[in-house]
């Protein structure tokens, strides 16, 4: 007990977190199908990771990447943990203090660099996390080099769909957040074309919530896979292929400056492959 609250940990906290962990875990499994459906000899390799009991932090996942013909590097991964923040990083996570640093979380993380340049890169992530307190968050956004109209329109209807299953404003606000969120203040300028973006999602109906965050993953099942198969086959030069790969560079400086969930991985001593797994394999300045 601290302060009269009781402090959560993976036993008191695991039955909703297994849940959710059950969810992206099968998420995981559907989404690496998808993409491998693409690719002719190419699979995800999986590797696991923990960490020990009487760690600061506990728990593990399962990381899967795949580098292929239509995929340069693709990884899609899943954790599960609990432990305790550092000091230093208690202070950025609501109900951290109060809980003594005690968390729970869990979620999925995506993110895909593909050889052809009319294809955009894609980032999808979805998490619960229990301090003092549990919420939901999460997104995914489309960052392409040569934007069509008909992708991102095609991206934002699906996630719109998703939105609109939960509250009529929802749509409007996360995308606003999104827009807000994944811009790069050193260049002003956004880093793709958006999506949507939301966090400490907590309306009081943690299966509302739930609902929603798993209706964002269906949507995002539903309509990347659509856009690849409409791109890969573009043909494209070396121009195009240079042009990739400085906006590749952008990508690299939003994740290591300004992204959440990198600073989360840095601040739990999580698995640093699983967490730098967005970096692409090539980029250029």
């Amino acid at each position: 007990m601290t302060g009269g609250k009781t402090l959560p940990d993976h036993a008191s906290t695991g039955d909703f977190a297994a849940t959710a962990a059950a969810y992206f875990s099968d998420l995981q499994r559907r989404i690496c199908v998808t993409f491998e459906a693409f690719e002719p000899t190419s699979r995800f390799a999986p590797r696991s990771w923990s960490k020990p009991a009487g760690h600061r932090l506990e728990g593990g996942g399962e990381s899967r990447l795949m580098r292929g013909e239509v995929f340069e590097k693709v990884g899609v991964n899943v954790s599960h943990v609990w432990g305790e923040f550092s000091p230093q990083a208690r202070s950025q996570v609501a109900g951290a203090e109060e809980s003594g640093g005690r968390f729970v979380a869990c979620g999925i993380s995506l993110v895909a660099h593909m050889w052809n340049p009319y294809v955009p890169i894609v980032h999808m992530n979805l998490r619960y996390l229990r301090t003092s307190r549990a919420w939901f968050g999460g997104g995914s956004d489309l960052t392409p080099t040569f934007p069509f109209e008909e992708d991102t329109a095609a991206f934002h209807q699906a996630l719109r769909e998703a939105c609109d299953s939960y509250r009529p404003d929802a749509y409007r606000e996360f995308k606003a957040w999104c827009d807000r969120y994944f811009f790069l203040p050193h260049r002003q300028e956004p880093r793709g074309v958006g999506g949507i973006f939301f966090d400490d999602v907590s309306s009081g109906s943690q299966d509302a919530d739930f609902a929603f965050v798993r209706e964002v993953g269906e949507a995002f099942l539903r309509v990347y896979p659509q856009i690849v198969a409409r791109r890969k086959d573009t043909p494209f030069d070396e121009a195009a292929r240079e042009r990739l790969l400085i906006k590749r560079g952008r990508y690299v400086e939003f994740n290591l400056v300004y992204d959440r969930g990198t600073k989360f991985g840095f601040s739990t001593d999580a698995d640093p492959e699983a967490y730098l797994m967005s970096l692409p394999p090539l980029a250029k300045w």
